[in-house]
């Protein structure tokens, strides 16, 4: 996982993740950045788990696009299987690529489905949002 200039990324850092986690992904497709997923498995020491699990988890790993549907549904859809304390990483095309999504349609979007975004940060082509339920703190 290096750059053009050589400089390590640590994705699973940036996201928060460390081992022992239980990680869900949700979204991933083709155009999605796979460095990023294995960076996470690689700390998780697993795969993330399946879509349809029971299990509750301490993060999703959501990748969303401007055409994969309504975001409120989507973010309410990842809040069932997360626990207590738990957050959402929505992962989005960075500014100017196909299916963006604008940093206040995220904010709204969140705001509807009973969260909050506590950070964002860059991932390669992807922006990340750090989503959390009301009234919880990032951990």
């Amino acid at each position: 996982m290096a750059d053009a200039t050589g400089v390590t990324k640590n994705y699973a850092s940036t996201l928060g993740i460390t081992e022992g986690m239980i990680a869900l992904e949700t979204g991933w497709d083709e155009d999605c950045d796979p460095a990023i997923s294995e960076a996470v498995e690689a700390v998780l020491g697993e795969d993330f788990l399946e879509e349809e699990t029971d299990e509750l988890v301490d993060v999703v790993v959501m990748w969303w696009r401007e055409d994969d549907g309504d975001l409120v549904d989507g973010l309410v859809d990842a809040l069932r299987p997360l626990g207590d304390g738990g957050t959402i990483w929505l992962l989005t095309p960075g500014a100017g690529k196909p299916g963006t999504i604008a940093p206040g349609e995220i904010s709204e979007s969140a705001q509807l489905a009973g969260l909050v975004q506590t950070t964002a940060e860059r991932l390669g082509d992807w922006q990340g949002s750090c989503l959390v339920a009301r009234g919880a703190m990032k951990k």
